[in-house]
């Protein structure tokens, strides 16, 4: 194998095409086989044997028939195409930092920290050889001395892998987010730095456990979400961040919102207050709509108005600096999704239904945990309106994609709107759903 092919023996002329290129950014696997077998000549037997998938497999998924949705086996085929940074500058798998196999539990308080055989600083040498990680970093007397740019180099790496959420669920991520998280927090107490890039590391630490907690929330770890939320809070306060802080309790909020309606919408209305003058662009708008939500949850229809009203001026203001990474994912569409979240769970189906579908009709399969969640509300909303037919079809549409995603959210969602189409199993199309849902 020569340095500028893969495993595969993809030429790099071939990889470097805009739109192989633009295929694995989707980690649409099935498109780039596709374009490998046109644009190289070679066979998906050549391929699967490669990449460790079946060749009918890999002729299926360049058909467009299913997705690859694992972590390992996304990780599995991206060692095999050897693209550097193929999918944000993936660290080494988590895994892979520990001798002899292990995979320990990644959690937010100090269990790492006593009599163990992983220690910090052995995981953080670990999770800094050759990938780049060490740039900024020099051993004095066996503590890391931190350059003043590292934590920007921290700060990008964070944002690479945050673009894992789109398309996997928490339940893959969670091991990786939680990993760069015990990093970081070790690099803090073990490192020797100036006061600002200290501020500068906790301000990283503080985006880093707000990932790693949304994936522990997303996989239905909510102890140890909260955990995280808190400590990210904390973080943030010693960092002066005030909107970093702001978007901690609003993650807070988010997560009580089933459980104590009344206690996220103080939650969700204290991150605006938190953030202040700094809850502007696409980060004020973030929020705004997490505490409409709080308040449609409460079914406070006036003030969930109000709120969406809030995020959408905030999204139009801006601010004079750019949006932070952590929020650039807001948009008009996002805004419009949420509105439609809202106006499904206050029972406002002739506001909720328009608003869902024009968003959905142009929303891409690839996000396939969102996309389930967004029809869930399409379907309850269908529901909540008498339309049982159009419900079932749509709960159909999302059933499909969450098979493989590690998320528990999609299912609990869908769950409760599967509920409400029980009484109606006699009509063919709900009847389509439940036999689905059995067994083979």
């Amino acid at each position: 194998m020569t340095a500028d092919r893969s495993a595969t023996g993809i030429p790099a002329h071939v990889l470097d095409r805009a739109d192989v290129r633009e295929a694995l950014a989707r980690h649409d696997f099935g498109q780039v086989f596709a374009l490998v077998r046109k644009w190289a000549g070679i066979s998906y037997s050549k391929i699967g044997e490669a990449c460790g998938i079946k060749p009918e497999r890999v002729g299926a998924l360049a058909r467009g028939v299913g997705s690859i949705t694992s972590y390992e086996k996304i990780a599995q085929i991206s060692d095999a195409l050897l693209i550097p940074g193929w999918m944000m500058g993936l660290a080494p798998r988590v895994w892979e930092c520990f001798p002899h196999g292990e995979s320990p539990q990644l959690l937010a308080d100090d269990r790492w920290d006593g009599d163990s055989s992983v220690h910090r600083r052995d995981f953080l040498k670990a999770a800094t050889v050759g990938t780049g990680f060490a740039v900024g970093l020099r051993l004095e007397n066996g503590r890391y001395r931190v350059g003043s740019h590292f934590p920007a180099v921290l700060r990008k790496r964070t944002a690479r892998l945050r673009r894992l959420d789109n398309v996997l669920g928490g339940g893959d991520t969670f091991r990786i987010y939680a990993g760069e998280y015990k990093a970081t927090k070790a690099l803090i107490k073990d490192g020797m730095y100036s006061e600002a890039t200290g501020r500068e590391l906790l301000s990283v630490l503080a985006e880093q456990a707000q990932q790693a907690g949304w994936a522990a929330f997303d996989a239905g770890d909510h102890a140890e979400a909260g955990r995280l939320y808190e400590a990210s809070r904390a973080a943030a306060e010693q960092a002066g961040e005030p909107l970093l802080a702001g978007n901690a309790f609003a993650f807070l909020a988010y997560q009580r919102i089933q459980a104590d309606p009344a206690a996220a919408v103080q939650l969700a209305t204290a991150s605006c207050e938190v953030a202040g003058v700094a809850a502007v662009g696409s980060a004020g708008a973030l929020l705004h709509e997490r505490r409409a939500w709080a308040h449609a949850i409460a079914g406070n229809a006036n003030e969930t108005a109000r709120a969406l009203d809030d995020a959408q001026q905030a999204l139009v203001a801006g601010g004079q600096e750019p949006d932070p990474d952590w929020s650039a994912w807001v948009d008009e569409s996002e805004l419009q999704i949420m509105a439609g979240r809202c106006w499904t769970e206050l029972r406002r189906p002739l506001r909720a239904v328009p608003i869902l579908k024009a968003v959905l009709a142009d929303f891409d399969d690839a996000y396939a945990r969102d996309k389930a969640l967004y029809l869930s509300w399409l379907a309850d909303s269908y529901l909540n309106a008498g339309e049982v037919e159009e419900s079932a079809v749509t709960v159909s549409r999302a059933l499909d994609l969450t098979a493989g995603v590690a998320s528990v959210r999609p299912r609990q969602q869908l769950s409760r709107v599967l509920g409400g189409l029980a009484e109606f199993r006699t009509v063919p199309e709900v009847a389509e759903v439940f036999e689905k849902l059995t067994p083979s």
